[in-house]
């Protein structure tokens, strides 16, 4: 089977900082024609943007999607709320989840598999601050030994 060509359009940085991303799905995404063409110009962003279970179906909310700049009156509006799509038993198994306490569904990524709008989330449970710092520690040293290394060569 031949491998799909993806092309990234956001990634969400701050959700694995703030987040143990502890599975993923990938879901299609309910969109109008402008949304998708902004979003071929790269101006989808996942900053502030979460998911919500509600009536057995799958929301996510503060997604951002610029205006499409060659629309002119029938442009979206930036911040609605856009339907996943997801099989029916992948949004039990996240229900069930969900009502545990701590877990959230936070998007990942968007990006286009072979010319269809896709946007990961996951089942994430909140990091504690020392979390975060254990982190950034791990990081920092990572870092130091790429520039201790790179010196060496």
């Amino acid at each position: 089977m031949p491998k799909a060509h993806i092309k990234p359009v956001a990634v969400n940085k701050k959700a694995r900082f703030e987040f143990f991303i502890e599975d993923e799905f990938e879901a299609g995404m309910v969109l109008k024609g402008t949304e998708v063409k902004a979003l071929r110009q790269g101006r989808g962003n996942l900053k502030d943007a979460y998911a919500r279970i509600i009536d057995g179906e799958v929301w996510v909310y503060q997604l951002h999607i610029g205006p499409y700049s060659f629309a002119h009156y029938d442009n979206h509006e930036p911040l609605r709320p856009r339907k996943l799509l997801l099989h029916k038993y992948e949004i039990k198994r996240l229900y069930g989840k969900v009502n545990e306490k701590g877990y959230t569904l936070v998007p990942t990524r968007i990006y286009f598999k072979d010319g269809k709008v896709k946007i990961t989330v996951g089942l994430a449970k909140g990091k504690r601050k020392v979390d975060k710092r254990e982190d950034i520690r791990r990081r920092d040293q990572k870092r130091e030994m790429e520039r201790i290394k790179k010196q060496e060569e």
